[in-house]
């Protein structure tokens, strides 16, 4: 717990940058003794006001997930505090770094803001809980043990003495924290405000508009910027002629940034962007120019049969299976770049002097956005900081850091003058980071009494890691492409015992940058594994459920899951005339989620969702409402996904540039949305991603009984299929 690493420079900057490509920084995190300046906190976590308040430190970032309310909830917990007296405010990485990084990874992808980081801040909790009981104790001269702490009040019940809080808050902060290893957890059938459905803590300030996000940052001399990065991924700035626009209204600057981009600085967004579009600019737009969507379809196709020393699973003989088999079952799927479409666009705001470089931003790595400030300025760690702003959205788009790059690079052309970097909506869909592309070929066995013997999937396609942080390949091996499908571990086991496997990947990497994109590739492999395991139960002329039950007795969670969405959907109960159903299920960022979908099709192809009943564990439920509401959430991600998500490449730039041309789900084309939670305690598993992985298969196997057509390559708006 006291160990703090020796970080340079570079091993800081290189080792963030990977943290917020979606991996976590090793370490080991002090609670310690460390006081911010001019603030009595008990502990890097907890700050106690006298008036009784309680400041939770928020170390990962907030973007629509709850994680705040997650984490504050557990902080509450240990500290026994007032929940109605409870509030927050998030952690400035530079100030973390300035003690030792004592807040630890702020990395928050993965959905791991609440399931990496729950034991460490209820130890937080719990050490300032036991100092602020020991400094009543030593005010009254009473032993510890026999003082009683609830609701932010101190009882000392043998002299009936009470306190608050806030009235020994001061004291407190002059007590030596306990060790670490002898704070005492609190068993989870004692918690009293985890697992109970609190209502969010910044519902109220986007209810009513006082929310501030990113894109709302203003300050004094504040000047606008609009950006135009070359629309060809690996293309660089040739020329451009300033003097065009320079006296355009408002017009300030106009700055090259980096060898990629221009930018206009304005006095106001709108003049920045007018003036941009005005701006002749020469681009040498590269080698990916000659790329289309259909010579990275080739390309990936030519993987499917090609040798690849790159094997996520492997068990028994796959050769042996598929030559002795009384039957083969083999099918060709196929997945499509998507974009991350925040509703927020990406933008940072940065103020850049000799002395010191600060940005305002939104992120999901606050410590990668502070590595990429110090890299961009040329300043050091002390004269560089961050300060965090509620997102917009993320879903692993923030975890990049480009914007923030762009940011410091323009505002280090105009020194001492703040700048608001905003990305248009076209330059956001068309300078992303993508969900990868990939292409699929899964072949299966069966014996002489319809049992499933051998399973051969080989993907070909993107690896996000060699595009994003070449480092973390594993001897060039790319472990995150087999989410899902792995022989172990928390994050994704292949829920199915086959007793002959084998299961890799053929790399095509085009030029279009990967990225870590909502429950990553999950979501394409949950659909060939579960749209081709309806496949061979059909051609085993079995009950889909029934012939996944039969490859889950040595998987009870994922079983369980299954069971509990199936029951609470009625699977055995026959459905209206013309009504059919579809399951899936998966597991990753350690959780088991189960899904099963009700729909109808028109003769026009209008597809009707009529239910989609999601089941989830996930360990630990910190709080079951926000639970339910991320799973409602990822299943408007996942189904616009499968509906309308998918970009297109000409001329090797993105087609895509606004939701004119990549759509989403509108209500009344939602299902109604039913929630299973099935918590079996012992671990703490993720939840903003895990179910939007089973959203896709359940809907495709449910169109499949309805149709009798099975969907292999998306989105279904390009196969004759629509919504509401």
């Amino acid at each position: 717990m006291n160990f703090v690493p020796k970080i340079d420079r570079r091993a800081f900057v290189v080792g963030t940058a990977a943290a917020g490509a979606g991996f976590s920084l090793g370490m080991s995190l002090p609670i310690g003794r460390a006081y911010a300046q001019g603030t009595p906190e008990l502990n890097a976590w907890v700050v106690v006001r006298p008036d009784d308040t309680v400041v939770v430190r928020i170390a990962r970032s907030e973007m629509g997930q709850g994680a705040l309310t997650g984490l504050c909830q557990l902080v509450a917990e240990e500290l026994q505090c007032d929940w109605a007296k409870v509030t927050w405010e998030y952690v400035d990485p530079s100030a973390s770094l300035a003690r030792k990084r004592i807040w630890g990874n702020m990395n928050s992808t993965g959905s791991n803001a609440i399931r990496q980081s729950h034991e460490y801040v209820r130890q937080g909790g719990a050490a300032a809980r036991q100092m602020l009981v020991q400094a009543a104790a030593n005010e009254w001269k009473v032993a510890a043990s026999e003082c009683t702490a609830a609701n932010s009040v101190i009882t000392h019940a043998a002299s009936g003495r009470k306190t608050t809080y806030g009235q020994v808050a001061l004291a407190a902060t002059k007590i030596e924290p306990p060790d670490p290893k002898s704070v005492v957890l609190k068993d989870p059938k004692n918690w009293q405000l985890i697992g109970k459905p609190i209502k969010r803590l910044d519902t109220a300030d986007k209810v009513t508009g006082r929310q501030k996000y990113s894109t709302d940052t203003q300050m004094s001399g504040l000047l606008n910027a609009a950006i135009k990065a070359c629309p060809v991924r690996g293309g660089k700035v040739v020329s451009f002629d300033a003097a065009k626009v320079s006296g355009m209204k408002g017009v300030k600057n106009v700055v090259k940034v980096g060898d990629t981009a221009v930018a206009v600085v304005a006095d106001t967004w709108w003049h920045a962007k007018k003036a941009l579009d005005a701006l002749p600019v020469v681009w040498d737009e590269g080698p990916g120019a000659k790329a289309s969507s259909a010579s990275i379809a080739a390309f990936l196709k030519e993987g499917l049969e090609a040798e690849t020393p790159f094997v996520g699973n492997q068990a028994g003989d796959i050769n042996a299976a598929l030559a002795g088999a009384a039957k083969k079952v083999e099918a060709v799927y196929a997945y499509p770049y998507q974009n991350h479409a925040c509703m927020e666009p990406l933008n940072a705001t940065a103020r850049y002097t000799a002395e010191k470089c600060e940005v305002w931003t939104s992120t999901q790595n606050a410590e990668a956005v502070l590595a990429a400030t110090v890299e961009a300025s040329g300043l050091p760690f002390n004269a560089c900081a961050v300060s965090v702003v509620t997102a917009g959205g993320g879903f692993g788009r923030r975890a990049r850091t480009d914007y923030v790059t762009q940011a410091v690079l323009i505002a280090k052309q105009m020194p001492g003058t703040p700048v608001k970097l905003l990305w248009s909506r076209e330059e956001d869909m068309t300078q992303g980071t993508y969900h990868p592309i990939t292409q699929c070929k899964l072949t299966a066995s069966l014996d002489a009494n319809n049992n499933m013997t051998g399973l051969r999937i080989r993907i070909s396609g993107q690896s996000i890691l060699a595009g994003i942080a070449p480092e973390r390949l594993v001897k060039g091996r790319d472990p995150a492409t087999f989410q899902g499908l792995n022989p172990g571990g928390e994050e994704g086991r292949l829920g199915y015992e086959i007793p002959n496997i084998l299961i890799d990947h053929a790399m095509r990497n085009p030029h279009i940058m990967p990225g870590f994109w909502r429950g990553v590739n999950n979501n394409q492999n949950a659909i060939y594994l579960e749209c081709f395991i309806d496949e061979v139960a059909h051609a085993a002329g079995q009950d889909p459920l029934a012939f996944r039950r039969k490859m889950m007795a040595k998987h009870p969670k994922h079983l369980a899951v299954l069971n509990a969405a199936a029951e609470r959907a009625g699977y055995d109960k026959p459905l209206p005339k013309g009504v059919f159903r579809g399951i899936a299920q998966h597991m990753g960022y350690g959780s088991y989620v189960a899904a099963v979908a009700e729909v109808s099709v028109a003769s026009d192809g209008l597809i009707t969702l009529h239910r989609i009943v999601g089941a989830t564990d996930c360990g630990y439920v910190v709080n079951p409402a926000q639970v339910e509401r991320q799973i409602s959430g990822s299943f408007v991600y996942g189904l616009s996904a499968i509906f309308y998500g998918s970009c297109t490449v000409k001329d090797g730039r993105i087609e895509q540039t606004n939701f004119h041309d990549y759509n989403s789900m509108r209500l009344a084309a939602m299902p109604k949305v039913e929630t299973v939670l099935v918590p079996s305690g012992g671990f703490w598993g993720g939840v903003g991603e895990p179910t939007i992985f089973v959203a896709a298969p359940a809907v495709l196997n449910a169109i499949f009984a309805a149709t009798g057509k099975r969907i292999r390559s998306f989105p279904l708006k390009d196969q004759g299929f629509r919504t509401a």
